[in-house]
């Protein structure tokens, strides 16, 4: 039972912990902390409310827990208040499982009390739409400034201070220190708890319909627990990309990655858009740029998700991609090689005096070398063990692997593996910081909890499964590297909206290019004319020519027969002019280019939750067939530009492949950055532009776009 006395020592013990060194350094806890991390608790409703209070007593929540129920007397042996008005004082957290109608009530009483936060249980809200999306609206407007998570949640659980504000059993127990874990999902947050992989799970929160508080919100609030060592997040959708950018990049410059399991890229609707760019960028692509951009680890399933979290809280984020792993194994040598490669690991040769301390405990028998092999010449032999991973930390690389399956315990015998795991994770303290020291065994299963726990009090990562080991490091170089250029990359800019119901106009090719000519995207020689006149444009411009048909109704003219190209005199002209004289009777003449080194499209597009977004690839004809493309997001810098180019398959292309001539990379990155002024300057109206294909000429020749599709919704 709660005595006044203790009640006053666990609120002092949460005030200390809220001005905790790496926490918010105001005396008043904001809404969102108060909520994660309570001094006293009032549940509402029937057996969920009970269910949560005997999760509360499990996880030794040390502070009150006040039942709310209008007829009950006690609730788990607590004495019930009949409501909000009774209660002692306005709870820090709330858990409300009431029906939906009664849970807007409940939750403006709450917030008319000046309560820190509720979590809303109950369904039967937006997700359910009709009258649920009113009563939704109705909840948000009942919360006024008080935090919501929900509803259509399952709950919150904090495995720091004890609180389980949950309506079920769960898997998790007390830590001093882990990494939390946000989900739009209350069963995958379930299941998550149900690990049984080492991992420290710090908080666990689900989000529902994230009526009230935003998913970038509650980000910002696990940032200001210096306990939190990585934040893991179930994605549906976002509501706010230009808000989670900037919470994402706080994140990055602060040391707590994230990592983002994001779910429905294979369920996306088409697009209705006539421009090829449209086909390149969905928006799976650019939720891959933006995570990209702010350093989000981007995985894919749960498994990989919870090892990347692991790794993370245990070595953080990877200043390089340089890796080393020993095995006694050359199956498994192999494997960790064509992993490394697959995911852009780099496993170098040995460094000379690594080389030589291995080789002089291993001898001539022995292969030296990355990936390591090292036999069983040496197994259960703890001194010699020592020796070769000492020299394996001699290397100095970004992480150090031991390939480590255990055998079952339930049926076999262990000893003589622990020699291997002391021998690694003294020879990694000796290291000392920045190791990286990793164990991972080849199969999930293959690496029991016990020892996972073990090497966690060690320093050193339990991983389980060699591709979500070599994922996760990955992963973590890929923030590394993104932390580097922190200094260079900026948040999202807000949203500019645009109107749903003015008419859409497509600008012929010609207006097209004269639009983005002034901005210094450099177009070919030429002029629009009426057929009767494209001889003597011709003869002025100097064959060879390129005869296009102009219309706005033509926005693919080469799959009408529109285009005609590389036209050397006067007679191919006419033929070429006659075959499409019944698409236009406007013409483009134009000047015909030579020595092209790459095709390249640039394209912009609209997205209803992105905004505009840039997307570069592989040009011409070809567009939709390669597939080689890469998307980034406004405000879109030059450096961006290039490290995009440089992703793409045809990059070598650009560079002087195979003793072929260079492209102009510097006039290309002036003329991608035109199209983004010109997006910029009409972001208001632009719904999609392509420029296709913009020909890259040899170095110091510049580049030209010789296609442009623009079109623009009037207000």
């Amino acid at each position: 039972m709660n005595t006044p006395a203790a009640t006053a020592c666990v609120s002092a013990e949460h005030s200390a912990q809220a001005l905790a060194p790496g926490e918010n350094k105001n005396p008043v806890r904001t809404r969102l902390q108060r909520l994660f991390s309570p001094r006293h608790i009032a549940v509402f409703g029937g057996a969920s409310a009970s269910e949560a209070v005997r999760q509360c007593r499990a996880l030794g929540f040390a502070g009150n827990i006040w039942p709310v129920h209008p007829t009950r007397k006690t609730v788990e042996g607590l004495t019930c208040f009949p409501d909000v008005a009774a209660l002692p004082e306005a709870p820090d957290a709330s858990f409300v499982a009431v029906p939906a109608a009664a849970t807007v009530e409940v939750v403006r009483a709450l917030a008319a009390r000046g309560a820190g936060g509720a979590i809303c249980y109950a369904s039967g809200f937006a997700e359910v739409g009709g009258e649920g999306i009113a009563l939704q609206k109705a909840l948000v407007v009942a919360a006024g400034d008080m935090a919501l998570v929900g509803p259509n949640c399952y709950g919150m659980l904090n495995y720091l201070d004890g609180v389980a504000l949950w309506p079920d059993q769960h898997g998790g127990q007390r830590v001093p220190r882990g990494v939390a874990i946000v989900t739009q999902s209350g069963n995958i947050g379930l299941n998550l708890t149900m690990q049984r992989r080492g991992l420290p799970l710090a908080y666990l929160i689900t989000v529902g319909n994230k009526a009230g508080d935003s998913m970038e919100s509650i980000v910002q609030a696990l940032l200001s627990d210096a306990r939190v060592s990585a934040i893991g997040l179930h994605i549906e959708g976002l509501d706010d990309v230009a808000a989670f950018s900037t919470v994402a990049l706080q994140a990055l410059a602060q040391g707590v990655p994230l990592v983002a399991l994001k779910a429905g890229s294979s369920a996306l609707g088409a697009q209705t858009a006539m421009s090829h760019t449209s086909s390149l960028a969905g928006p799976d692509a650019l939720y891959d740029a933006l995570f990209a951009r702010c350093g989000v680890a981007r995985v894919r399933e749960p498994g990989e998700m919870l090892e990347t979290l692991k790794f993370l809280h245990v070595h953080g984020a990877l200043p390089g991609r340089r890796i080393i792993s020993a095995s006694c194994s050359g199956g498994e040598a192999s494997l960790m090689a064509d992993l490394a490669q697959a995911r852009g690991l780099d496993m170098p040769t040995l460094p000379p005096a690594a080389y030589q301390r291995m080789h002089a405990v291993l001898g001539d028998k022995v292969t030296v070398a990355n990936p390591l092999d090292y036999h069983t010449y040496i197994w259960g032999d703890r001194p010699a063990l020592g020796e070769c991973f000492a020299g394996l930390m001699d290397c100095r690389f970004d992480a150090h692997i031991l390939v480590l399956d255990y055998p079952r315990l339930d049926r076999c015998s262990a000893d003589s593996w622990g020699a291997a795991v002391d021998a690694f994770t003294d020879a990694a303290a000796q290291a000392g910081p920045g190791t990286a020291a990793t164990v991972v065994a080849s199969l999930p299963e293959d690496l029991p909890e016990e020892i996972a726990h073990t090497l966690l009090a060690r320093g050193v990562a339990p991983m389980q499964g060699l591709a979500d080991c070599i994922a996760a490091i990955g992963h973590a170089a890929d923030i590394g590297a993104a932390r580097a250029r922190l200094g260079r990359t900026t948040p999202l800019a807000s949203l500019v909206r645009q109107s749903s119901t003015g008419q859409v106009r497509t600008l012929d090719e010609a207006a097209g290019k004269a639009a983005l000519a002034a901005f210094g995207l450099p177009i070919p020689h030429g002029k629009l004319v009426a057929a009767g006149e494209v001889l003597a444009c011709a003869n002025a411009l100097g064959f060879p020519v390129v005869l296009k048909a102009v219309s706005e109704q033509l926005a693919h003219k080469t799959e009408a027969g529109g285009v005609a190209l590389n036209l050397r005199d006067a007679a191919a002209l006419a033929a070429a002019l006659a075959r499409m004289a019944h698409l236009s009777e406007r013409f483009l003449v134009e000047t015909m280019a030579q020595d092209v080194v790459l095709e390249l499209i640039v394209g912009v597009q609209r997205d209803a939750q992105f905004g505009l977004t840039l997307t570069l690839g592989a040009g011409g004809v070809l567009v939709e067939l390669l597939q080689d493309a890469a998307t980034l997001l406004f405000p879109v810098a030059r450096h961006e530009v290039l490290a995009a180019l440089q992703s793409l398959r045809v990059w070598p292309l650009l560079t002087g492949f195979r003793g072929k001539p260079a492209g102009d990379v510097d006039a290309l990155l002036n003329a991608v950055l035109a199209v983004v002024d010109y997006a910029q300057a009409n972001a208001e109206n632009l719904r999609e532009l392509d420029v296709n294909p913009v020909l890259v000429l040899p170095q110091g020749r510049g580049v030209l776009a010789v296609d442009a599709l623009i079109r623009l919704q009037n207000p």
